[in-house]
């Protein structure tokens, strides 16, 4: 049997109640980001990018809205050079996924069809450009068992990560996750590469121990060091952005405007569905959209400033838009002000209402909700 090099198992089945209520009827990796894609289109177009062919998407919660996005007769379904593999946790009568490792243990089966040398976890909740031939390299060339894939995070946020330490080499010499008083700020991006027979062994490991919360970050690495196995920290220097937070989705937006990440479709093509069609211009001129991006497939009748704008949007006459983000298929009435704030997709603004504060906290409305006039100023039920 044909040995794969690397294959793919990409984690994309976490219910994301900390990005809600844009999650209650999506997936979170199947939440729209930077005007034409979702969450999920990053790792996956990383992998094509890379000449990574083979790919397992783990689902779970809502699973639909992931596999419709795949299968619905865009790139991800014409694509035949890329395999992609729909691995429900529902239809594997095994039960649900406990937790991130759990969810790999149960579909050895499927890893083992492909035969891999070596096997890169992914997650679906993260925005970034990264090429996984260069980590594999550095994999390979350590002689690592077990890379990880870092980067320095603020230290107020470190308590959020995994955070490690290092030697000179980077080989990891101690890893807490998401510690109270961290030591370090170099942070687990959720990216890992393993041998794949060195992986199956501590699958199987974990598995047998009761006591286990079934997690790579919890259980699975710590035992792997404990076993002082051969565990390297790869150092990532692009952008990267854990936006599984309401916040963390504004601001990456709020980058993404400002440059941190360039969409360069020469450099480094960008994938979605059909549906959202990926945008051929650059940003709308300042003169006339106050640096905003929006979608060519919508109606801009009001103003707007550091916004994006998806596909099938109304905006009526009259309407400021000041740095939001206004998800596909929303309908905005006439002379509505919407401030730092995030609207779902199918959402209805009545003419007349007012969304969120200049300064205030990120305001988020609903997948299909409707807002009007007087409903709009109740801010805390909509406020993150």
């Amino acid at each position: 049997m044909t040995q794969t090099k690397c294959m793919a198992m990409l984690l994309a089945g976490g219910e994301g109640k900390r990005l809600a209520p844009l999650t209650l009827k999506l997936a979170k990796p199947a939440v729209p980001f930077g005007g034409q894609y979702r969450i999920i289109d990053f790792p996956l177009s990383n992998c094509v990018n890379s000449g990574i062919n083979t790919i397992g998407v783990l689902t779970q919660y809502k699973a639909e809205s992931l596999h419709s996005h795949i299968n619905d007769g865009g790139f991800w379904s014409k694509n035949k050079d890329t395999d992609i593999g729909l691995l429900e946790a529902n239809e594997l009568g095994c039960g649900l996924y406990t937790g991130t490792a759990d969810a790999i243990y149960k579909n050895m089966a499927y890893i083992q069809q492909q035969n891999p040398e070596h096997v890169l976890i992914l997650s679906g909740d993260h925005v970034y450009q990264m090429d996984y031939n260069a980590m594999l390299k550095f994999h390979e060339e350590s002689g690592a068992e077990a890379t990880i894939s870092v980067k320095r995070v603020p230290w107020k946020d470190a308590h959020q990560f995994g955070i490690m330490n290092v030697d000179d080499s980077f080989k990891v010499t101690d890893f807490l996750e998401k510690p109270s008083n961290p030591e370090s700020n170099l942070a687990s991006m959720g990216i890992y590469m393993f041998r794949w027979s060195f992986l199956k062994r501590y699958l199987l490991l974990d598995a047998a121990n009761e006591s286990s919360s079934h997690d790579f970050g919890k259980d699975v690495i710590p035992r792997m060091l404990a076993a002082d196995c051969h565990v390297y920290a790869y150092p990532f220097q692009g952008y990267w952005r854990d936006v599984g937070t309401v916040e963390s989705l504004w601001e990456a937006h709020m980058e993404v405007l400002d440059g941190d990440i360039v969409f360069d479709a020469e450099k480094w093509p960008m994938y979605t569905n059909e549906r959202l069609r990926p945008l051929s211009a650059n940003l709308c001129p300042a003169a006339e959209f106050g640096h905003s991006l929006i979608h060519p497939d919508s109606e801009i009748e009001g103003s707007l400033t550091r916004s994006f704008v998806f596909s099938g949007v109304h905006i009526g006459e009259g309407s400021e838009i000041h740095e939001s983000i206004i998800m596909p298929d929303v309908k905005i009435g006439n002379h509505v002000t919407i401030y730092r704030a995030i609207i779902g997709e199918g959402s209805v603004i009545e003419d007349g209402a007012v969304i969120g504060q200049l300064n205030g906290e990120i305001t988020v409305i609903g997948i299909g909700d409707f807002v009007t006039a007087i409903s709009s100023d109740v801010s805390e039920i909509m406020t993150a």
